[in-house]
């Protein structure tokens, strides 16, 4: 596997051009630094010539001061280079993590299916995080280390126009054989990160279900599990390492040639006369300081197989493309909104069709129960109306707009999902409230939430609004979970909501409390609550039975309670919790 490096700068140019300026600077640095390096060793050449031919202390010292002077400011220059190298390449992969976020974001649920949240961190922070180290060296080390090799040769030339073309010649050699072997190792490293992901993934699965693991004795498994994955890691790390080291062992072979080189040609030249003592030295100097810039492309050649597999994966990644794609805009009126559904199918794969041709018609202001057995659809339908997936034929429509018409965000401003698991940030509750958005003011936030009669709660709090939730809401109850969720709904204001029922696992003064702020939620708003409390029917209008994948039963609650022949009215005679589990 042989990534180019265009592959490489494709991936970062958006974000380094905005950083023209310093990357300019970086490039004065990195000249003034290598040709600092190349100045040196002649003033310790003019040194040694004129120790040899007896000239003045007066001189000697003066070419001593010299030397400690541009070493000290070659060094300044080299620190300065390091320091705008490591601004630069953060800034441009900081800004490639969030380009990568919102792009996986914006990937369809499917996506997100397929990938676990462990694979996905390892990507966007592990593997970013190895080219920002890799790019901050390639800038300093590499473009440095490139000059320098191309410098000496030159230098040499101005000795000996001989020399200079023997090291050119070798110069152009080291180059092409370390770019032919710069890939080698790659597609271990390559499958070696992909282990990573796949160990994260596990780690990230197994630790989030650790009462369930523990409590069904399958620790002995994950253990196992996870000594697979981690000596599939050691299997490709190991055969990376061997291509490494067949790198290390071609740069010691060229340097051993170049010193060959260079101890042959300054003893011939002094010979024959044609050099000085100090040339001779010159020479072996500028050899040896030739070994830094091919030890140091080495190095980075290693760092090269690692952010090779790390830009094959990410550029992959960036190659997804989403299949909901924006609206072109069409506005969605205010108010409560009509929902309808026009022989719409969808299927999760080809061979298992969830939904199939249901056809229905909420009208607005209107509470529909959603009812039906687990896997009949219900929370595809809810997917299907905010477009977390399209459907695969007919057409969802809100007072007569088809959903794929409006732009998304307006499509789900307008329509509210409020699901049992409610996702909680590790941020303050203002912030868990309002998603982040600093735009709404306390005083409406602090309305809606007396409304929802959480004053009291909120008042109790340490720091009020400011009262930071721990991770994943550990610190907040079920229902108090919940009711922050309903919280966010209100201050959206949509004209549909869908409520997925959460009051089952709540004592019984939580569950009034929540009951309560639902009826608030519901008025003069267009709802589909997800059924699974008879409690929770009584407040519906209309029925909809769902059953594999289509419409069993759709009507009036109170006509259908009363018809004996109905499947609703079995459902009420039988259980509904019984029936439908």
């Amino acid at each position: 596997m042989n990534v180019p490096l265009k592959q490489y700068w494709d991936l970062l140019a958006r974000h380094i051009r905005p950083q023209k300026g310093r990357f300019l600077l970086l490039t004065v640095l990195l000249l003034g630094s290598t040709g600092l390096q190349l100045v040196n060793p002649q003033i310790v050449r003019a040194f040694i010539d004129a120790a040899t031919s007896g000239q003045a202390a007066r001189g000697l010292a003066l070419a001593a001061i010299a030397f400690l002077a541009v070493t000290l400011l070659q060094q300044v220059v080299a620190v300065s280079a390091t320091y705008v190298g490591e601004n630069v390449a953060w800034t441009a992969t900081n800004a490639l993590r969030a380009e990568l976020v919102r792009h996986c974001l914006n990937l369809d649920m499917r996506f997100h299916g397929d990938h676990s949240p462990g694979e996905l961190i390892e990507r966007i922070d592990g593997d970013v995080s190895e080219m920002s180290s890799f790019f901050s060296q390639f800038v300093v080390q590499i473009l440095g280390s490139l000059l320098l090799l191309l410098g000496v040769p030159m230098a040499l030339f101005l000795e000996d126009w001989r020399l200079g073309c023997v090291f050119m010649l070798f110069a152009a050699l080291a180059l092409l054989i370390l770019n032919r072997i710069r890939g080698i190792a790659v597609p271990h490293v390559e499958a070696r990160r992909q282990a990573d992901a796949d160990l994260f993934g596990f780690l990230e699965e197994q630790l989030a279900g650790t009462e369930d693991v523990r409590s069904n004795g399958a620790v002995d498994f994950v253990i196992r599990e996870l000594y697979r994955l981690q000596y599939a890691i050691l299997r490709h790390d190991r055969k990376a390492s061997l291509m490494n080291t067949a790198i290390h062992a071609i740069t010691g072979g060229l340097m051993m040639l170049a010193n060959v080189i260079a101890i042959v040609a300054g003893y011939t030249l002094y010979r024959s006369g044609t050099v000085t003592v100090g040339a001779v030295y010159l020479i072996i100097y500028y050899i040896e300081l030739l070994a830094w810039p091919i030890y140091e492309l080495t190095r980075q050649l290693q760092s090269f197989q690692t952010i090779g597999a790390c830009i094959a994966r990410l550029a992959g990644l960036r190659r997804i493309e989403r299949t909901i794609h924006d609206g072109p805009g069409v506005t969605l009126p205010g108010g409560p909104l009509a929902l309808a559904f026009d022989g719409v199918s969808f299927a999760y794969t080809p061979e298992e069709p969830v939904l199939r041709g249901l056809s229905f018609r909420l009208e607005p202001g209107r509470v529909v129960g959603l009812l039906g057995r687990t896997g009949s659809g219900k929370t595809t339908l809810a997917r299907l109306v905010v477009r977390l997936h399209d459907a695969i034929a007919g057409r969802i429509t809100l007072d007569g707009v088809d959903v794929r018409s409006a732009k998304l965000k307006t499509l789900r401003e307008r329509v509210a999902i409020v699901t049992q698991d409610v996702q909680l940030f590790q941020a303050s509750v203002r912030d868990n409230l309002t998603f982040f958005d600093r735009s709404i003011p306390d005083e409406r936030l602090l309305a809606v939430i007396a409304e929802l009669e959480l004053a009291d709660w909120v008042q109790a709090l340490p720091d009020g609004l400011d009262t930071r939730i721990e991770s994943g809401g550990r610190s907040l109850s079920a229902g108090e979970a919940q009711l922050l969720a309903l919280t966010r709904v209100f201050l959206r204001n949509p004209g549909l909501v869908i409520l997925d029922e959460a009051s089952s696992r709540l004592d019984p003064a939580t569950e009034a409390h929540l009951e309560r702020a639902v009826d608030k939620l519901l008025q003069n708003r267009t709802a589909i609550v997800i059924a699974h409390r008879l409690s929770t029917v009584q407040r519906a209008d209309d029925i909809l039975i769902l059953e594999d994948g289509g419409m069993s039963e759709h009507g009036e609650r109170e006509q259908l309670a009363s018809d004996p022949t109905s499947r609703f009215y079995s459902l009420l005679q039988t259980g509904l919790e019984e029936v439908l589990a």
